[in-house]
């Protein structure tokens, strides 16, 4: 593994030297056409091909061993939209991971086929019909979504902490979807059948047990009030659960300020029940999470926000599991596999900086707050983006007590440096 990831990374290193040079010249410049040279720019244009590979080489320092172990992760994304008639368009997301080490009991690679369905619109446009394997986003909160029904067991890898980067990299569920357009809002109406029993672990198999293991449907009305402010309300019904309710808003307060909120209402069993595979009883619950997001002229973006999560323990509950440190690495595991709020409480602040110190110099960093035991996960990026190339420098660190959520885990601080190339 150390020497495929050299073999990818090396490579990507002395790429981004030799287009460093005329980048860093560029910095100079008051051209503000030039600003918008970055990879981003590149990967959001109109083309039907994107594909880029990606290699990273680390350090993680071990909370209860005297030494650190190295990690390193190569991979491949790619996706495309072939275009088969002026109705009917062809949609594939897929992504390759080469993780060191390999979890245990996990692959070394894995093959994450996130999107691959046909997708068919209407000569007017208002109408469209998907079928095959779709990746359902929904609700506008930073680091937790409580209407984003479809997100549970969607995660085959996870190569970043970053929130953005877990929704993006995730499964898509094979599904039935039919939207309806209008000129202030859509109806989308969506049904996913069960295909299998339960997930595979084999790197290259499709995982339809992890996103297809029960029938479940979701009707979604998007509606857009006025230039400022829009919402959007969802129904959920999956197999053996009464419908659960969900709704979020997003407001413009000023030309710098945004406000978004999203919650839901539904019975099922909690966290801790669901960790231990125990069939008790529903409860009627509620999530939420909301905050504001305040962008400065020098483009700087600060988000606070809220989280909550009724299913889940509160301090007092996670507190006596203390006595069974196996239980309690349970109950977190089971959160992570379902992208689910461990803790009853918590908060997030999120910080983006565009053009740091230099153009195209971005930097990233999440601060994540457990309300209860008062642990916490710091995640920071740096990255340079060249027209076709990034690179990167992480650091993450978990912070807390061990008994905490975040103290509990056997990494205390990771470090790696990334090198992404953009065909």
């Amino acid at each position: 593994m150390r020497v495929l990831t050299r073999s990818v990374l090396y490579p990507l290193l002395a790429l981004a030297l030799i287009q460093a040079v005329p980048a860093l010249g560029a910095d100079v410049e008051s051209d503000a056409l030039s600003l918008e040279a970055a990879p981003e720019a590149l990967a959001e244009g109109a083309r039907d091909t994107k594909i880029f590979i990606e290699g990273a080489v680390g350090n993680a320092s071990q909370r209860y061993l005297p030494e650190s172990r190295n990690i390193g992760r190569d991979s491949l994304d790619f996706s495309h939209t072939a275009r088969l008639s002026p109705g009917l368009r062809a949609v594939v997301s897929d992504r390759i991971d080469h993780i060191y080490p390999a979890d245990a009991g996990a692959d070394a690679m894995v093959n994450s086929l996130r999107e691959a369905y046909l997708s068919w619109q209407a000569e007017a446009g208002n109408t469209i019909v998907d079928l095959g394997r779709v990746n359902l986003r929904y609700g506008p909160g930073y680091g937790y979504n409580p209407t984003d029904f479809f997100r549970d067991g969607s995660l085959r890898t996870r190569t970043s902490a970053n929130p953005f980067a877990l929704r993006e990299n995730r499964l898509g569920s094979v599904m039935l979807r039919a939207q309806r357009l209008w000129s202030d809002g859509s109806l989308s109406v969506a049904y996913s059948p069960k295909l299998a029993d339960r997930p595979n672990a084999d790197g290259w198999s499709l995982d339809l047990g992890s996103t297809n293991n029960r029938d479940r449907a979701l009707v979604a009305l998007s509606s857009q009030f006025s230039q400022r402010v829009s919402s959007q309300v969802l129904v959920y019904k999956e197999q053996g659960m009464s419908p659960s309710l969900g709704g979020s808003l997003t407001a413009l307060l000023s030309d710098a300020a945004v406000l978004h909120m999203e919650g839901s209402h539904g019975s099922e069993p909690d966290l801790l029940s669901r960790a231990l595979a125990q069939t008790g009883a529903a409860a009627t619950r509620n999530r939420f999470a909301g905050g504001i997001t305040y962008t400065t002229l020098g483009k700087l973006s600060v988000t606070a926000e809220y989280q909550y999560n009724g299913f889940a323990l509160d301090q007092s509950s996670w507190s006596a599991l203390s006595a069974s440190p196996a239980t309690q690495v349970a109950y977190l595991l089971e959160a992570q596999r379902r992208q689910e709020l461990a803790p009853r409480k918590a908060y997030l602040i999120y910080v983006t900086q565009k053009s740091l110190l230099l153009k195209n110099l971005d930097l990233t960093a999440f601060l994540r707050v457990n309300a209860g035991d008062q642990s916490k996960l710091v995640w920071a990026e740096l990255r340079h983006h060249w027209p076709r190339f990034d690179l990167a420098f992480q650091l993450q660190r978990h912070i807390g007590s061990p008994a905490s959520e975040f103290g509990i885990l056997p990494d205390s601080r990771i470090m790696q440096v990334l090198g992404s190339y953009y065909f």
